[in-house]
């Protein structure tokens, strides 16, 4: 064989290859990915530090959160429908959603929220911003549609709950939120794999204490710096791990 035949071959097989690396799509708010990197104070979300924690060579990791996004918002902007264009069988989808979820459902800022819970109710609105009629479903409604598309293109869904802010009481404890409730929910409704991400930050802020996680978030009660995001990444994996069935796991730094 010539040799120009087998670097063609060479570089078939590295391009065959890459097409069909396994993929994990990460989707949520700032709390998962966040400004520049750039300052002593700047604002990181959790998702951009899962590389350090899985098998890189094998897996793909494309962090597409985006700050001030609900799940409502992440779908009518089309990043939902971006990432389903090239979404395959045997990659991974995780989600987390529900900071943004509260705000106001039809307003001039941002007109972002969802109606509360999971159930099938709906409210019609004439959008402020974009001047259009619109169908505003519950949180559960757009957490079931994000699930149920990714499962239908054969990848594996993994629900989040948000992550908690900086809010503790004065017996030292932080209360957990009611969307880590209904994200919990719709991944049993669904069949979603479900990592209680609300309760394990909570347990590992707990132990720290106020004095600690206080200089995980410099500018408010919301928004971690570097180090806060580090926990929280690590607090994904540990419950990821505790997911034995979940084929993400394999690639997993051991």
């Amino acid at each position: 064989m010539k040799l120009k035949h087998i670097i063609f071959a060479m570089l078939f097989f590295t391009a065959l290859g890459h097409a069909q690396k396994t993929t994990l799509y990460i989707i949520g708010d700032s709390t998962v990915k966040n400004g520049s990197g750039k300052g002593s104070d700047s604002l990181w979300g959790w998702g951009s530090f899962m590389n350090t924690h899985f098998d890189t060579l094998k897996l793909d990791i494309q962090n597409h959160a985006m700050g001030g996004r609900s799940s409502r918002t992440f779908i009518n902007e089309g990043r939902w429908d971006a990432i389903l264009k090239t979404l395959k069988k045997g990659d991974f989808v995780m989600i987390q959603f529900g900071h943004n979820d509260g705000s106001p459902v039809n307003d001039t800022l941002r007109a972002r929220g969802t109606l509360p819970g999971i159930g099938n109710d709906s409210v019609q609105i004439h959008n402020l911003i974009t001047k259009k009629d619109e169908t505003v479903y519950s949180y559960g409604h757009y957490m079931r549609k994000f699930v149920n598309e990714a499962k239908a293109k054969g990848a594996t869904a993994i629900i989040c709950s948000p992550v908690p802010r900086n809010n503790f009481q004065p017996d030292g404890t932080i209360n957990k939120d009611k969307y880590a409730a209904w994200a919990k929910d719709v991944a049993t409704e669904t069949g979603a794999y479900f990592i209680p991400l609300n309760d394990l930050i909570i347990e590992a802020y707990q132990k720290a204490g106020p004095d600690v996680v206080k200089n995980y978030f410099p500018k408010d009660h919301t928004h971690t710096e570097k180090n806060g995001a580090i926990l929280n990444a690590e607090q994904v994996v540990k419950g990821l791990k505790k997911l034995k069935k979940c084929p993400l796991n394999r690639y997993v730094k051991k």
